[in-house]
């Protein structure tokens, strides 16, 4: 390669690698990000102060320099994060020690290893395009190293071209070759990073930390009608024991085999689950879930468990009744639902017995208190004060400022006070709607917390405290709109242009969603069950017939490409072109044919031999074409003085 040709493949190349290693920012250390776009700048510098470069001794210091680097972010020599590190480190450090055309060829396939690994963190159909468009530099990259005058507008559009002619196999790749997953010893842990959503255990104004997230948890679409507002509790954590602060949940449920057998009736809910990555086990079903497929199980507090991995992406069919009775208490239920960490004060004591707690009948204790935070001056919201001393004391006879977690915590001690068996259950209440792809989004801003009180004949009862504060908060979703309502944004009107402009956003973010959506279901989530379900509906039953169709589609499209990249179709001719071989179609009834790679004037030359009386004629058809077709100044006279001589030749 000539110095010029280098340098412009060396720009393409080092900018397609700057664009490929940009998503890691966020998954591997600042350091070993900052040192790697160090090299790049540096190479970069390279390109046109080449004694800048490392010598041999530098380069080695550089190398020992990267790997204290990664030895100082240690976390292990395998695995997803130390692999993806290391990978970046070496691509950097190759980076400077280009010398010919391989080395190019060894650089550009480790981005392209690099390029894969963004997978391994993210799958987002945002992210698949991103990786599309890099890797489809990456191939304008090689066609760059690979062509006389490389230019990157016609590598680019070539690449493209050569994408868009494979997509058709590995569409079929995709969806008939059998998808063996690896067994999970394979597969070496790495750490969970840091995700935020509920916790096992629930303190004052912990859930109201999540009221402005919007990071999504699951989506639901429901086979039929939708569930109504004040129907969505979405099932997760049981929280009975509590320290007067704290409450968390009782690890050994060892009384399941004790209890009765709920009884459901009503008109029940199917749905399909997709829960996002996460490091809980948890999956947060419709109040109270029936049936679900496994690896899924319900525990004796009635939340799903799933036993498998957690932090990827799972789609789970499931069907759950509104009305149920859960029966009977067992002795240790009830134990753990009047659990209280000490003797309440005469404050909480002189509340209950004004509230009729302990004369009365639970039914009438629970309307009362949901009275009682009606009509005094208590208040929703999601940025309540610090409570750091007796946090349900000081709620309720002092700042009457709280959350869902503050009104369900306070409601549940009550009860316990009073001897009626209580819990808090924490979970996701509502959802936003998706109009164009009928699901229901659920994010972290969803979170909730609500009382389950123990009544005879009816089991477990569901008793929202929050409801008869801020109806709206259930009715609702916790969202902006909502936000305004509860006064906690002041409210602007907005004008009738902005308006429309800010429901075209909500448009374009709901189709943005649904395309995600089907994405995640039916690209990411195409497992080996999802392929199975999908073949037998095609009558694709047995391993035989998916590779006899397997081989056939592949076998038929590498025809069809073969004939279409082989195939010389007449498009495309100049208008000298059609005029000449018009000419040497003439010649051929005289048995002159022109020889294949046989220029104009050559061909001229052997008509002349053979027919020297039509040497004047032959000489201006030939002068006249070289002209027209080679030459800079050639007219539209030109063209019609050579399709009249051919013609009366």
């Amino acid at each position: 390669m000539n110095r010029a040709q280098n340098k412009n493949i060396l720009i393409f190349l080092l900018a397609s690698i700057g664009l490929i290693v940009l998503p890691h920012f966020e998954h591997i250390p600042n350091a070993v990000f900052a040192f790697f776009y160090l090299l790049l700048i540096w190479r970069l510098i390279g390109i046109w102060k080449q004694n800048w470069l490392p010598n041999k001794l530098c380069l080695f210091i550089l190398t020992v320099c990267g790997l204290a680097l990664l030895y100082s972010q240690y976390q292990g020599v395998l695995g997803r994060d130390a692999g993806t590190r290391l990978f970046i480190m070496a691509l950097g450090l190759k980076l400077l020690e280009i010398k010919s055309e391989r080395d190019l060829y060894v650089i550009t396939y480790l981005a392209f290893i690099v390029a894969a690994s963004q997978f391994l963190y993210e799958q987002s159909l945002l992210m698949a395009a991103y990786i599309l468009f890099v890797c489809s530099a990456l191939l304008a990259t090689l066609i760059c190293i690979n062509s006389c005058k490389p230019n990157p507008v016609v590598a680019i559009k070539t690449a493209g071209l050569i994408i868009i002619q494979a997509l058709p196999m590995a569409v079929v790749l995709f969806v008939l070759f059998p998808r063996v997953e690896a067994p999970k010893w394979m597969f070496f842990n790495e750490q969970y990073q840091a995700k935020t959503g509920l916790s096992d255990n629930m303190e004052p104004g912990s859930i109201s930390d999540l009221g402005m997230s919007d990071e999504l948890v699951f989506r639901v679409k429901f086979i039929g009608k939708l569930p109504p507002p004040r129907e969505r509790y979405w099932r997760g954590p049981v929280l009975s024991y509590t320290d007067g602060k704290k409450w968390t949940q009782i690890k050994k449920l060892n009384f399941s085999h004790y209890m009765d057998k709920p009884v459901f009736n009503g008109t029940p809910y199917q749905y399909t689950l997709l829960m996002e990555p996460q490091d809980k086990h948890w999956v947060f079903a419709l109040e109270l879930p029936v049936e679900f497929t496994s690896p899924v199980s319900r525990n004796a507090n009635y939340q799903l468990i799933t036993s498998d991995t957690p932090d990827k992406r799972t789609e789970y069919n499931i069907t759950s009744y509104p009305n149920y009775n859960t029966g009977f208490i067992t002795r240790t239920e009830f134990k753990d639902a009047t659990q209280l960490p000490n003797k309440p004060s005469d404050k909480i004591t002189q509340l209950v017995k004004q509230l009729q707690g302990f004369d009365s009948t639970p039914e009438n204790f629970i309307t009362q208190l949901l009275t009682h935070f009606r009509k005094e001056d208590f208040h929703y919201t999601l940025t309540p004060p610090l409570m750091e001393e007796n946090p349900i004391e000081t709620f309720l006879f002092k700042t009457r400022y709280g959350f869902c977690s503050h009104y369900a915590a306070a409601f549940v001690y009550l009860m316990r006070v009073a001897h009626i068996p209580a819990r808090v259950v924490t979970g996701y209440q509502g959802g936003e709607y998706n109009k164009i792809g009928h699901f229901l989004e659920i994010r972290q801003a969803d979170a909730h917390a609500w009382a389950e009180v123990w009544l005879e004949n009816k089991g477990w009862v569901r008793i929202d405290p929050t409801a008869a504060i801020a109806p709206e908060r259930i009715e609702q979703n916790i969202n902006i709109d909502q936000l305004i309502a509860s006064g906690i944004i002041n409210y602007v009107p907005l004008s009738e242009n902005a308006q429309q402009t800010l429901d075209w956003l909500k448009q374009s973010q709901q189709l943005w969603h649904n395309l995600d959506y089907s994405w995640q279901r039916w690209v990411i989530n195409y497992d080996n069950k999802h392929q199975a379900i999908f073949l037998s509906s095609i009558c694709i039953d047995d391993l035989k017939a998916m590779l006899y169709w397997l081989a056939g589609l592949i076998g038929s499209i590498t025809a069809l490409l073969s004939w279409l990249l082989l195939y010389e179709k007449r498009k495309n001719i100049l208008p000298e072109m059609q005029i000449y071989q018009y000419f040497c179609k003439k010649m051929l009834k005289h048995g002159l044919v022109k020889a294949k790679g046989e220029g104009a004037k050559d061909f001229g030359d052997r008509i002349i031999i053979e027919h020297p009386e039509k040497s004047i004629a032959i000489r201006k058809i030939t002068d006249l074409f070289i002209k027209i077709h080679y030459g800079k100044y050639s007219t539209s006279d030109d063209l019609k003085a050579l399709k009249q001589l051919i013609k009366h030749l």
